[in-house]
Parts: structure tokens; sequence; C-alpha cells
């Protein structure tokens, strides 16, 4: 088992989630279980999924997870984009979760590529 918790694409995971926790809460009511929901889902699902692959006897399944880890992250922003388009959220002058997403998401590229080249 890998220290997960050492992997600097996991603790920008976590920063990811911590923020999505603080916009979404600019969504109104009405959007608690439905859009509020999926992108805390999506967010949560990012660190999740990279500890739970660090777990895996095999780098094949270890890539399995980190690839539906960067999955959560395009869901995540596809989320954002619908919710900013839509009028639901308005993102503050000094919010940086889109980079954060941006960044996350070129980390978890690289670490599947250094993985798939050590196999």
């Amino acid at each position: 088992m890998k220290n997960y918790k050492e992997l600097k694409v996991w603790q920008r995971g976590i920063e990811l989630a911590k923020s999505t926790y603080e916009l979404v809460r600019q969504l109104p009511r009405e959007e608690t279980y439905s859009l509020r929901s999926q992108m805390t889902r999506a967010a949560v699902s990012i660190p999740s999924n990279i500890a739970e692959g660090s777990s895996r006897s095999s780098e094949k399944e270890y890539r399995h997870f980190l690839e539906i880890a960067l999955g959560s992250c395009f869901e995540l922003d596809t989320q954002l984009i619908i919710a900013v388009q839509s009028g639901l959220l308005t993102l503050p002058a000094d919010c940086s979760l889109p980079e954060m997403l941006e960044e996350e998401i070129k980390m978890l590229h690289g670490f599947i590529a250094r993985l798939k080249a050590n196999s």
C-alpha cells in the first residue's frame, strides 16, 4: 500500500473538495439535492478514488481508480460551467476553483502516464 496522503495530487484533491463545498453554498436552496449534491459528490470522488486506488495490488488497478478520479474532475468542471452559464452561480473574483481543477487534471494525466510507463 502506498501512502496516498503524501501524494501532491491527493492533497490538491482535498483542497478542491473543500473549495467546492465553499462555493456551492452560493447555489439556491432548490439546488441542494441536484447540482449542489452532484458537484460535491464529484469533488469528494477525486481524492477518494486516488486513495482507494493506492490500496490496490496492481498498477493497472491503481490507474483505473486514477482514471475515475480524472473523470470526476471533468464532471465537476462541466457542472461548474453549467452552474455559471445558467446564472445559478457567480464565481467570486478570488475563486481559484477552475485553475485548481485544471492543475489537478494535468497532475492526474501525468501520474497515469508515469504508471503506464513503469508497467
